[in-house]
């Protein structure tokens, strides 16, 4: 489990990726030191295993879902990626409660730089759309951020220079892909409401079944 608040920017020093098998190595300095094999990590928003530590290197491998369902198979050696170790229950929670679990890769379709301001416009499918809440909060490549406003099958963020400087948000361009996790109470809530939405309408369709029966009779 993870906070969405990331603590260094990693590179990466090697890459193995292929559908079946695939291995990355990076790069951190801040956080080496505390690594272990078998600790969690969150590279760019993605939850990994740590299977190889060496020389300021760290190894995971990623398991073919993960590969198909992140952007990770974007990964080339010398890019830079959100490091965040996995929290402790004395942590301080600065952002949100991140799975490091990604539901769908998403794509920056406008930058908007004005007044301070620095706002990203990133595209969603229609089925993500139901997790997305106006001031709610989303990860985004491993990074927890304020829903500023909501459209069709698309939604806005507003940076701070810090997260522009501290992230890899501050390196990306129209048309890059992004790991997005929708916030996880957004989506028990969202079951919890359809599955009692649906036992209702089962519950209302079996006494009209009743009730015509008996009116037939």
């Amino acid at each position: 489990m993870f906070s969405g608040i990331i603590e260094e920017i990693g590179i990466v020093k090697k890459v193995r990726l292929s559908p079946e098998k695939s291995f990355i190595r990076i790069f951190c300095k801040k956080i080496y030191e505390d690594l272990k094999l078998g600790d969690s990590i969150s590279v760019d928003g993605t939850c990994l295993t740590i299977s190889e530590i060496g020389h300021g290197l760290f190894g995971v491998d990623i398991l073919p879902e993960t590969y198909e369902k992140t952007t990770l198979k974007y990964l080339k050696v010398g890019r830079k990626v959100n490091l965040e170790r996995s929290i402790t229950l004395g942590t301080l929670l600065g952002g949100h409660i991140v799975l490091g679990h990604i539901d769908e890769v998403g794509k920056i379709i406008k930058i908007k730089r004005e007044r301070g301001s620095n706002i990203f416009e990133i595209s969603h499918s229609s089925e993500f759309a139901k997790y997305i809440v106006k001031k709610g909060s989303i990860t985004v490549d491993g990074i927890s951020l304020t829903i500023m406003d909501v459209f069709i099958r698309k939604f806005s963020i507003n940076l701070i220079p810090y997260t522009l400087k501290n992230t890899t948000l501050g390196n990306k361009s129209i048309n890059d892909n992004v790991n997005l996790e929708a916030d996880v109470l957004a989506k028990y809530c969202y079951k919890f409401i359809s599955d009692r939405y649906k036992n209702k309408e089962i519950t209302n369709n079996n006494l009209k079944k009743k009730f015509y029966r008996k009116e037939i009779i």
